[in-house]
């Protein structure tokens, strides 16, 4: 659904996004990682028509970026990371005003708004003032307008930027309904561990470079050489500690506060082994578990280059 082929973006001597290349398919959540300054919304108002490259191109739903405007804006619905309402409006005038712009006929435009007001858990405000929403109900109508012509495509440059907890989880919980109802979501966000939660594939830029991109789980894997494992014991630590590097599954260990962390390299199995000869040694053990690798160590470890 989204091809982009070697876009470049400079500005003078500035290089914004160097020789990017990237494949979302059809139904995929993308998740765009990268520090400000990185080259996400470079990318995402180039995807959207509204910035010419320096090079390169993109496909979006077919239509090639820099030749089919009208074709491509027809196909996406792109949320910016900040964007206006206008005072005054209702609801749904202001979802009217969008859908009159994108030609839907006035015989649809009331059951268009009020189906997605309804997606989008607005119904009930359809008649109120825009500038009366809370932060998150502006968020949640400017999905809305990015609806209104059923676009294939969603282009969506922070939406939970500033939102409180409850209004992140209703943010995440209506992409999960979007990809369910085959839209392709391409998604910035700063909020690490929640792309995780949304997200099947993801992006990691820095300084305009692509520096991993795929399956979730093929970017945690790459991260870690070893599994870690995270014993917590009440006392006895220096006992415990000794155990454990007494076993050859055990590459390496630190150690604060009763907390030992090792690198593991053995089985699953000798894992099992290794936490049975802790408990018969009649160690006072909390917690014996292994540590799951998350998008926050995987950004951290790719930006710093200690990945290849």
């Amino acid at each position: 659904m989204i091809e982009i082929q070697d876009f470049v973006k400079s500005y003078g001597d500035f290089l914004a996004v160097d020789h990017l290349n990237l494949k979302v398919e059809k139904a995929d959540i993308y998740g765009v990682i990268g520090p400000n300054g990185a080259g996400k919304t470079t990318t995402f108002r180039f995807l959207s028509t509204l910035l010419e490259p320096t090079s390169g191109d993109a496909l979006v739903n077919g239509f090639r970026v820099t030749k089919n405007v009208r074709d491509v804006r027809r196909s996406i619905g792109y949320m910016p990371d900040n964007f206006g309402v206008y005072d005054g409006m209702r609801v749904w005038e202001f979802l009217d005003f969008f859908a009159v712009a994108y030609g839907i006929p006035r015989a649809k435009r009331v059951q268009i708004i009020d189906d997605v007001l309804v997606l989008v858990d607005l119904i009930h405000k359809r008649g109120e003032l825009v500038n009366g929403l809370s932060r998150g109900m502006r968020q949640r109508l400017c999905l809305a307008k990015t609806l209104v012509h059923d676009p294939p495509v969603l282009i969506l440059d922070e939406p939970a930027s500033g939102l409180d907890p409850r209004a992140r989880v209703e943010m995440k919980e209506m992409l999960h309904e979007l990809r369910k109802m085959g839209k392709t979501i391409i998604v910035s966000s700063h909020i690490l561990s929640e792309l995780a939660d949304y997200c099947n594939k993801i992006a990691i830029m820095e300084r305009g470079k692509l520096l991993a991109f795929g399956p979730v789980s093929s970017i945690l894997e790459r991260i870690r050489k070893h599994r870690v494992v995270e014993v917590q014991v009440l006392g006895k630590a220096d006992e415990t500690a000794g155990i454990l590097k007494g076993h050859p599954g055990v590459s390496s260990l630190t150690q604060e506060d009763g907390m030992l962390r090792l690198d593991w390299n053995g089985t699953s199995e000798d894992l099992v082994a290794l936490h049975r000869e802790v408990v018969l040694a009649g160690i006072p053990l909390l917690w014996f578990r292994e540590v799951e690798a998350n998008l926050e160590e995987a950004f951290l470890k790719l930006t710093r280059g200690e990945v290849g």
